[in-house]
């Protein structure tokens, strides 16, 4: 069996199933993995927080647990961390910004408490861009890429990506509201999972739309998804959009295949705006699925213009201006360029303007409505180019709203419908660098995306590479 040092770069259900035989501690495995942070995290900055002592009382809860016969499972002794807006009771909450640097909330986030209730162990809180955006406030540390450190490493789930990918948790929670699970997913080579909007609570979680705010898993494996997602997932009467559905355990769905499944692919929505690398990774999945029994069917992707993408961001800006409103404009100097810049433009959206987005809105809604009388899932990308360089990418530039709209059109549409969707490794450039599959599935139907993601998944070898850290 590998030492615990390389366990580390396991699945997450690989160490589950070491932990549940009692094979491997989850005092021992907590303890590697707070070393290999302290190793690995000086040059890729992915945490914020790291809550070693925390970690370490809980692994020794965990083992105690298990020893005793009660295992609660797959993610009981778990070492996993979360993107730094879920509030931590105890521990500080910065949501990388200076207006929340020392604040330390009084009661946990509610996938805080089903992680804690699964037997999670947390290793600590992830680096993000400043109030989840897309840039960094100048006093924070931006994580790095551990593909290529002068890459962008995707917004604004920055450090959970970062970790995930460096083998510096087994699993991390991210949020999205424009596609910040499915960007640092696609620029780090892992999965990452947008859920259906109100399947998983956002109770104290800081908002950034509060109509577009999704939280899901990020991990190195699409049953690990699966695993985390079941743990956060589920009715909870502190935020009103989430629904009274029983969840399934996505791990009985995932090896049901794609068999029979009708999967829509548009291939100019693959290939206008989207580098070429990516283009033709994603259009050759389409192969794989289908020798795995999908039925590919042709589609169109209309509605998703230039007009469509302005609308999100003046729904976003709008609803970040609100969730501000007590510190914007009257602590404006503490913000960072990015943020800052972005809640002059909230506070300028008139009423008309915001319901006017949300007419064009609805207009998005039905179009993805109407696929879904055609096919079962649509095969896209998760971004539509290969992780840029920096130098590209100013951490504290202004978010354009033409610059959002070229990186959205891939993501924002499902933020808008609130459609499930996974991003799953589909190779690498010449370069090196990972490359993205997006599914997106109707309404509720996060098991399906799953199963054609596991399907991907294991009819190739992507997510077996590990960057060189």
């Amino acid at each position: 069996m590998p030492s615990v040092a390389e366990l580390c770069t396991t699945t997450l259900t690989e160490a589950a199933a070491l932990i549940k035989s009692k094979a491997v501690s989850p005092v021992e495995l907590t303890q590697a993995m707070l070393d290999r942070i302290e190793a690995i995290d000086g040059t890729l900055h992915s945490y914020i927080t790291v809550t070693a002592d925390f970690a370490l009382e809980q692994a020794r809860a965990a083992e105690q647990e298990i020893l005793a016969g009660t295992y609660r499972g797959p993610l009981h002794g778990i070492p996993i961390a979360v993107k730094d807006l879920c509030f931590t009771k105890g521990i500080r909450t910065t949501c990388a910004s200076k207006i929340l640097a020392d604040w330390v909330p009084d009661h946990n986030a509610t996938v805080m408490d089903k992680l804690y209730g699964a037997g999670a162990v947390l290793l600590g809180k992830l680096g993000m861009t400043e109030f989840a955006l897309s840039g960094y406030h100048p006093s924070v540390e931006p994580p790095r890429n551990p593909w290529n450190p002068d890459r962008w490493p995707g917004a604004s789930s920055s450090g959970s990506g970062a970790a995930t990918a460096a083998s510096l948790c087994f699993g991390s929670l991210g949020s999205d509201t424009g596609g910040s699970i499915r960007f640092p997913s696609a620029a780090c080579g892992i999965v990452g999972i947008k859920q259906t909007y109100g399947r998983v609570s956002r109770y104290g979680v800081f908002p950034l739309g509060e109509t577009l705010d999704h939280v899901g898993p990020m991990t190195r494996s699409v049953a690990d998804a699966a695993v985390m997602l079941r743990a956060i997932a589920g009715f909870d009467p502190n935020d009103p959009t989430t629904r009274r559905e029983s969840v399934r355990d996505y791990m009985d769905l995932i090896d049901n295949g794609v068999k029979a499944l009708r999967i829509g692919v548009d291939e100019a929505y693959c290939t206008d705006g989207v580098e070429t690398e990516v283009g033709q990774a994603v259009l050759a999945t389409v192969k794989v699925l289908q020798d795995a029994g999908a039925d590919i069917r042709e589609v169109k992707v209309s509605g998703i213009t230039d007009e469509v993408l302005d609308a999100w961001f003046t729904i976003c800006a709008a609803e970040a201006a609100a969730a501000h409103a007590d510190t914007y404009p009257a602590r404006a100097d503490d913000y960072g360029p990015t943020f800052r810049s972005f809640l002059e433009e909230g506070v300028k959206v008139s009423g008309a303007d915001y319901v006017a987005a949300h007419i064009i809105r609805q207009g998005v809604c039905r179009m993805i409505d109407d696929l879904w009388q055609e096919v079962d899932l649509l095969l896209c990308p998760s971004m539509p180019s290969p992780p840029v360089p920096l130098s590209e990418f100013s951490p504290h530039a202004p978010l354009s709203r033409a610059a959002a709209g070229g990186l959205l059109r891939h993501t924002a549409p499902f933020d808008f419908s609130g459609s499930p969707t996974i991003s799953v490794p589909c190779g690498f450039n010449a370069d090196g660098l990972p490359l993205s599959l997006q599914l997106v599935g109707r309404h509720g139907e996060e098991g399906t995306v799953i199963q054609a993601g596991q399907a991907y998944e294991q009819a190739t070898e992507w997510h077996t590479h590990r960057p060189p850290v």
